[in-house]
């Protein structure tokens, strides 16, 4: 009994002791204890608003009561009952070396946020407004060959028609739209051929991209006066890239490798079935480079290619990929590319280079013919040396980094054109 009635008044003085502690015991606040992050919710609230509450509009309507009452309903909505608030947008004005910022407009539902606030700011942008890049125009003509009577080689899941659409349209903001011609058959190749443009186009200095790969088209006229030996056909084509400076672009394989007519050669096939084709070897290339360079014709028949195997886009053309926006792979296999002594065999120099040469092969560049002691360049050759599929993003990469036609951006600061708006949080009895 003794023992139970002791227990007992040990509990009366722990309990009465625990009482007294609780009663002069100070705690800290709910606020103290799990404080709210008020740079981190005004943040969030601000980029709600403007995705679902038209934030950035609403910003640009000043005089608009009726939706800036909206937007401060929208607001409260957002925030916990207890939070109080100052949203405020400033219009943004250059002055020399620094942004001006003068109110706009302003909505508060305290008269002060008190000592302890926070705030966050956004940038947002008119809808009016619309940024663009307007490429500088390369001032030539641009001939792409798309040619109806011309059959296409190593440019397998390609015809000649839908690689010549590509390039038309990657080409399409850097020329006058008067400047990009269509070759649409071997005739009107050989209307060039003779000197005579198209229509009002420039001749002279002009751009020829060949669509067919190794094959190239040749006219019924001259597929008729050297029925016996093709490759001379090619010694004309560098003679007429020589006179007239063109840049002769061959976008893949082995260049001049066949001559192509759908009807002067129609009983003639490659060796795998695709008819209207002729071989013509290496000869045909180094007729065409025998003829940049004004040499002695010499139905030469040596292969003269390279085969690196892998190879890399150069810094300047990894560089021009994000300037352009054209993104080729920058890995490539080239087994048909040109050896560094044509170079010296034929008066030509590398002016740009897009793939990286490697043990004495040159994969892909644009090669300027200039006769020894002359200033001027008389013709170009650039020759994509890569294997069987065409990457027409690597075409107009290397002649888009050969002419470097500036980029003209609208700029994102233009007066009128941004608001910043802050957002400062407090809590009430703060």
């Amino acid at each position: 009994m003794m023992r139970t009635l002791e227990i007992f008044i040990v509990i009366l003085i722990m309990t009465g002791a625990f009482m007294t502690a609780s009663f002069f015991a100070v705690l800290p606040s709910p606020r103290q204890v799990s404080p709210l992050n008020l740079s981190r919710l005004a943040l969030t609230t601000l980029e709600t608003l403007d995705a679902e509450n038209g934030l950035s509009s609403v910003a640009f309507e000043t005089t608009n009561d009726t939706a800036w009452n909206e937007l401060q309903v929208a607001l409260s909505a957002s925030l916990p009952s207890n939070v109080i608030y100052n949203l405020t947008a400033y219009d943004i004005s250059s002055g020399g070396l620094q942004n001006l910022y003068a109110v706009s407009r302003s909505i508060s539902n305290a008269q002060s946020l008190g000592i302890d606030s926070n705030a966050a700011s956004y940038m947002v942008a008119s809808s009016n407004v619309t940024f663009t890049v307007t490429p500088q125009k390369i001032g030539v003509t641009l001939y792409i060959l798309n040619c109806s009577d011309s059959s296409g080689w190593w440019i397998t899941g390609y015809t000649v028609q839908s690689i010549a659409q590509q390039l038309a349209g990657i080409f399409a903001s850097y020329f006058e739209p008067s400047s990009i011609v269509m070759v649409q058959n071997t005739t009107q190749l050989g209307q060039l051929l003779n000197g005579q443009p198209l229509g009002n186009e420039t001749l002279q200095n002009a751009i020829i991209i060949n669509t067919c790969g190794e094959p190239v088209p040749i006219p019924q006229s001259y597929a008729t006066l050297y029925s016996n030996d093709y490759p001379h056909y090619c010694y004309q084509l560098g003679n007429c890239t020589e006179l007239y400076n063109w840049t002769w672009v061959s976008i893949v394989g082995y260049p001049f490798y066949y001559v192509t007519n759908t009807l002067a050669l129609s009983g003639n096939q490659n060796g795998w079935g695709i008819y209207g084709i002729t071989a013509i070897n290496p000869n045909g290339l180094n007729a065409f480079l025998e003829g940049i360079d004004g040499q002695p014709y010499n139905n030469n028949g040596n292969w003269i290619t390279d085969s690196p195997g892998v190879v890399t886009l150069t810094s300047t053309a990894l560089a021009n990929c994000s300037y352009y926006g054209i993104f080729p792979s920058p890995i490539q296999t080239s087994t048909r590319a040109l050896p560094e002594s044509v170079t010296a065999q034929y008066n030509l120099s590398i002016a740009t280079n897009i793939l990286n040469p490697t043990g004495g092969a040159i994969p892909g560049a644009v090669l300027n013919h200039i006769f020894k002691g002359a200033p001027d360049v008389t013709g170009s050759l650039f020759a994509v040396g890569l294997t069987r599929v065409p990457d027409t993003r690597l075409t107009a990469l290397g002649i888009l980094s050969d002419y470097n036609p500036a980029l003209y951006k609208s700029e994102y600061t233009a007066a009128g054109t941004s608001k910043l708006v802050v957002l400062q949080l407090g809590l009430a009895g703060g």
